[in-house]
């Protein structure tokens, strides 16, 4: 391509992609002609909001991980700062053993740092087995392990079962033996290569040091006022992208120096020539963009799994009782009073948990739905989503109320598996990139927004090093 203000080009407008375009701005300057594309005809990805019972309720991610700074320095960056809330000092609960507990405190994703807080949550064989990993000698650490093989052999299967298995299901839609500990859980997994000597202990060294008395603990999540489906808006408008919905990128092939990049749009085929490509999407995208340019990548992005879920979203009267809990998750082996299985995963009273979500006109909860593998469940249309939803609900938090209205947000293939030797898939891919590509999203380093707008950034950074190293092998020719 000829020399000049560079041109990139974005495949993908999720928050990963707007995050790369907004950093690609910040580093190259106004001269940089930067294109975002994106298949679908709205912009953000998995965080997507609704207008319901008066209030406006995300029915994507509704949070972002505060102990992680990317996403709280994001938003401070975009002026968002004072948008940022946090929850209520509400409890959460989770459905284990045919009852609904309290979650316990300290755990990591579910494996506990104090097994005696754990307790009514498992029975007297689940706590014997939890308490007898003292004596169980080191633990077999291979590195690769999945997070159920690992708890199971050490904890029991209590454990992995009624606590770790519900909290791996609220944040990937997956199953704890079939997810990896490196890639799913990475405190613990470095906390292990530093002393496998106790997965309890383990779990103790991964948690944060707790605060000095008289000292408030650091909130665990945050959310924009406003809705978390703002952020990708507020990237878009901040990295002054030429954004073009409702384009599917069919191919991205080197030409003439440069990257060529062909979109399958309204009015037919679009060609973009540019300088670097940055490739935000979801694995099975990967896998298909990649097969010609970059095989090896392409191979790895085809072992990454997807699972797809749904939420259903109900705004209730506003004198509606929802009782004390900011949610409860699902055990995924748990049955109804009635012995039939759950619908639900886990439900989030919304307005419980978010002050701010407390409406003259209504409340609101959300009900997801979906774990890796249950295909079934999700084929049911919306109206039969809403009443097993609802009927989960009464059962579960004695919430009995005829909705105001409801929404169904639908998340196919939403949420990549991170199986065991996740890493190692992620590190083929991004090793085996051609110059002027990168790649960013939710199948690399975590799901949370946080790990994506760290991808994204990265994304950004691998473009500037190949535009810089471009220009200066120019100046010297």
């Amino acid at each position: 391509m000829s020399p000049g203000a560079p041109r990139v080009v974005v495949v993908g407008g999720g928050v990963s992609g707007l995050a790369a375009a907004h950093r690609l701005r910040t580093r190259l300057g106004d001269a940089a002609t930067i294109t975002v594309l994106e298949a679908a005809r709205t912009l953000g990805g998995k965080l997507a909001a609704v207008e319901l019972g008066g209030l406006r309720v995300d029915v994507g991610a509704e949070a972002f991980l505060a102990r992680r700074a990317e996403a709280a320095d994001r938003l401070a960056e975009l002026g968002l700062a004072d948008d940022v809330v946090h929850p209520s000092a509400a409890s959460s609960g989770i459905r284990a053993g045919g009852a609904t507990h309290r979650m316990p405190p300290r755990t990591v994703m579910g494996v506990p740092a104090d097994p005696p807080a754990v307790g009514t949550l498992l029975s007297e064989t689940g706590r014997a087995a939890l308490d007898a990993e003292a004596g169980l000698g080191p633990v077999a650490w291979s590195g690769d392990d999945t997070v159920g093989a690992l708890v199971r052999a050490r904890l029991g299967d209590e454990v992995a079962d009624r606590l770790v298995d519900p909290l791996l299901g609220g944040v990937y839609s997956g199953r704890a033996d079939a997810l990896g500990v490196r890639a799913t859980v990475p405190a613990l997994a470095a906390a292990l290569d530093r002393d496998p000597t106790s997965l309890v202990g383990a779990a103790r060294a991964a948690l944060p040091a707790a605060p000095p008395d008289g000292v408030a603990p650091a909130p665990v999540f945050g959310t924009l006022r406003t809705a978390l489906a703002d952020l990708p808006p507020a990237l878009a408008v901040a990295a002054r992208a030429d954004v073009r919905l409702a384009r599917t990128v069919t191919a991205v092939a080197p030409h003439e120096g440069g990257w060529r990049v062909v979109a399958a749009g309204p009015r037919g085929d679009e060609v973009l020539d540019a300088d670097a490509v940055v490739l935000a999407v979801p694995a099975p995208g990967l896998r298909r963009l990649l097969a010609d340019v970059a095989p090896d990548a392409a191979g790895a992005a085809a072992g990454i799994e997807l699972a797809s879920s749904a939420v259903v979203a109900l705004a209730l009267p506003p004198d509606t009782d929802l009782g004390s809990r900011s949610g409860v998750l699902v055990g995924s082996g748990e049955r109804r009073p009635d012995g039939t299985p759950w619908t639900i995963k886990a439900v989030t009273v919304s307005s419980v948990k978010w002050p701010h979500l407390v409406g003259d006109e209504a409340v609101v909860l959300r009900a997801s739905i979906g774990r890796y593998g249950e295909t079934g469940t999700l084929q049911r249309d919306d109206d039969e989503l809403v009443a097993a939803a609802r009927a989960d609900v009464a059962a579960l938090l004695g919430i009995d109320v005829e909705p105001l209205e409801s929404v169904v947000a639908r998340w196919g293939g939403g949420l990549p598996q991170y199986g065991a030797g996740h890493d190692a898939r992620v590190a083929r891919i991004e090793s085996g990139l051609p110059d002027g590509l990168a790649v960013a999203g939710a199948a690399l380093h975590g799901v949370g927004v946080p790990a994506c707008l760290a991808t994204g950034d990265a994304a950004a950074e691998r473009v500037v090093a190949h535009l810089s190293h471009r220009t200066r092998g120019t100046l010297e020719r």
